[in-house]
């Protein structure tokens, strides 16, 4: 088999959830120019229309969580191309607080991050009869605590305490099922670095604070996450389960 065959993803049935949000948007993209079928899944159809339309990616119906509205996304995939092989596990649910947050939003917190994660890739591997790759989406910040001196004069951007917590989970999470799915489905893991979203790079300030982080001395890109999404999505990863492929410029090498 040829690099370019590898990478094809020609009559792949892809599924990315929270695929029109500011890295989500790349993955689905990366995905449909390797020639997947792929759908979005999300809560907000006018938003994916405002993202995606005219890309030929569809969009489902989903909310991650909701067990039975996870359940009928894929069954009506499922049922309609009789497979899944691709899951993106991309999509976060909640609400940001401090570092002494209530339980309320520390339990949900921890329910859209980590178990929306555990609930789609229940569901999921009921269409992935033939085998399939799931890729789960953490953060550096489920390796490595936060420097809160980056965040002095800027405590809105401080990440919260539930969120490093719950993208922990999600690669432990990851290891799990890499050996309980094996050998037919591969479950794999990506931990972006500093892709800030442009409302946050208005802020230039905070910008330059976390620029002096990184050893590329820069934030990243949204393409920059196509290649680790496609690389573990396709063929071209074949040998790999139960890994966690960090894309940070270097964050969390100090």
């Amino acid at each position: 088999m040829s690099i370019l065959d590898m990478f094809d993803l020609s009559g792949k049935i892809a599924v990315v959830t929270g695929g029109y949000g500011h890295l989500g948007k790349a993955m689905s993209i990366a995905l449909k120019e390797a020639r997947a079928k792929v759908f979005v899944a999300g809560r907000n159809r006018e938003k994916f229309l405002d993202v995606l339309s005219g890309t030929d990616i569809e969009f489902v119906q989903m909310d991650i969580l909701k067990t039975d509205n996870i359940r009928a996304a894929f069954s009506l995939i499922g049922s309609k191309y009789g497979k899944i092989d691709i899951l993106i596990n991309n999509a976060v649910n909640l609400e940001w607080g401090d570092a002494f947050m209530d339980d309320e939003i520390w339990e949900k917190g921890v329910d859209g991050v980590l178990s929306s994660v555990f609930r789609c890739i229940r569901e999921v591997v009921k269409f992935m009869k033939n085998g399939g790759s799931i890729v789960n989406i953490s953060s550096m910040y489920g390796l490595v605590s936060p420097d809160f001196r980056i965040y002095k004069g800027f405590e809105k951007y401080a990440n919260p305490p539930h969120y490093g917590a719950a993208k922990a989970g999600v690669i432990q999470l990851t290891k799990y099922y890499a050996v309980r799915l094996a050998p037919s489905i591969r479950v794999n893991c990506i931990s972006p670095g500093p892709f800030p979203s442009k409302e946050v790079q208005r802020s230039k300030g905070f910008i330059e604070n976390l620029k002096s982080k990184v050893p590329l001395k820069r934030i990243g890109t949204p393409d920059e996450i196509k290649g680790a999404v496609l690389f573990l999505a396709s063929d071209a990863s074949s040998f790999v389960t139960g890994h966690n492929l960090v894309v940070d410029g270097g964050w969390t090498i100090w």
